[in-house]
């Protein structure tokens, strides 16, 4: 396990999430403007989910900080707020970017299946995109529980298995390599991003956060799912550049809004 974990940290230090957003040349409090401009553009059900505004005077905890824009958020709100991220690049940057733009948080590298803080110790943890890449997201899930007040809110993205992503990928991966029986769990977790990615049915979400009170789901097409933006470090050239020129965004949104890669669960801890 220690070893996936090891690639799992050195495939996101090499480019945090979110780092091919920022443009070089500009000063970087305006690439850290622009980054968190085009974030909410391509994602802008985040503003919503997270609740930043409800925050206020709350201990929040966020797992996984990337380049640290919802961070930014929730500090600029007066969350009471913590950060940790599996990878120091991440880390730096989120410590760059508070301090560029005068807010605070108690910022630290570490691992999301041994949180270091006591039992019952936060209002809310917060989580996009992040534990699906752990060896042992179950781990992760226990230790957000453990680490919530009794009342107290989980608000975590996760990757859902039946998405256009997926079947995207397995139809390059599997299907045009002649390996039809190659199932979508192989795909993420060989292809999407770093080595060993998860994805969950909504079922498997229900019983991954099942010691939860109350648990409510739902699916977003992500930019990946629109082909809107681009696909990730793993993902380029010419054919994935024609085939978001090509892509009908419209049909999809109308006719496929279950079929998103994006699983939002808002979990609360009885």
């Amino acid at each position: 396990m220690e070893a996936n974990k090891k690639n799992v940290h050195d495939f996101w230090n090499e480019a945090a999430c979110g780092e091919t957003l920022l443009m070089k040349g500009e000063s970087l409090e305006e690439q850290f403007r622009n980054q968190m401009k085009k974030r909410y553009e391509l994602e802008p059900y985040i503003l919503d989910f997270a609740g930043f505004e409800s925050a206020k005077g709350k201990k929040v905890l966020e797992i996984g900080v990337g380049l640290g824009a919802d961070h930014q958020m929730f500090a600029q709100h007066g969350a009471d707020l913590y950060g940790v991220d599996l990878t120091e690049k991440a880390v730096s940057y989120t410590r760059q970017r508070l301090r560029i733009f005068g807010l605070d948080s108690k910022l630290a590298t570490g691992d999301a299946e041994k949180l270091q803080f006591p039992d019952s110790y936060f209002d809310k943890v917060y989580s996009w995109g992040v534990i699906h890449h752990s060896p042992q997201t179950p781990k992760a899930v226990q230790e957000i529980f453990r680490i919530l007040k009794p009342g107290g809110e989980a608000k975590v993205m996760i990757y859902h298995t039946y998405s256009l992503v997926g079947y995207m990928l397995w139809l390059r991966y599997a299907l045009l390599k002649f390996r039809p029986f190659t199932s979508l769990k192989s795909i993420y977790d060989r292809y999407l991003e770093s080595p060993g990615t998860k994805a969950y049915s909504k079922k498997e979400a229900r019983k991954l956060f099942g010691a939860f009170k109350e648990v409510d789901i739902r699916i977003e097409l992500s930019h990946g799912d629109l082909l809107s933006d681009i696909a990730g470090q793993r993902h380029q050239g010419p054919l994935l550049r024609l085939a978001r020129m090509l892509w009908p965004r419209n049909f999809v949104r109308r006719a496929l809004p279950g079929q998103g890669l994006f699983m939002l669960i808002s979990a609360k801890k009885g």
